[in-house]
């Protein structure tokens, strides 16, 4: 995982769906400066859940890691936006 605990998670592109390693993130909408709150989400025993700011659509996929997702580039750093 990252080195600052919780993954960040975007949908810039307007993926109709996100699939994700981590089942306890952060969404921040769009990156910034079109960004929502940024708000923790943890799925829980459900393989998906939608972010109630953005609607997007994040589902749990056991083979990605850390801060891998489908499709590519939906990672926020939140070390290099600091």
């Amino acid at each position: 995982m990252a080195d600052h605990g919780v993954p960040h998670f975007h949908n810039d592109s307007g993926a109709p769906a996100i699939r994700i390693g981590a089942k306890e993130f952060m969404c921040v909408g769009a990156l910034p400066p079109l960004d929502h709150p940024h708000i923790f989400i943890d799925m829980g025993k459900d393989d998906e859940v939608v972010c109630p700011y953005c609607s997007t659509l994040y589902k749990y996929d056991a083979s990605l890691h850390g801060e891998e997702t489908v499709p590519p580039g939906c990672a926020y750093d939140v070390a290099q936006a600091a």
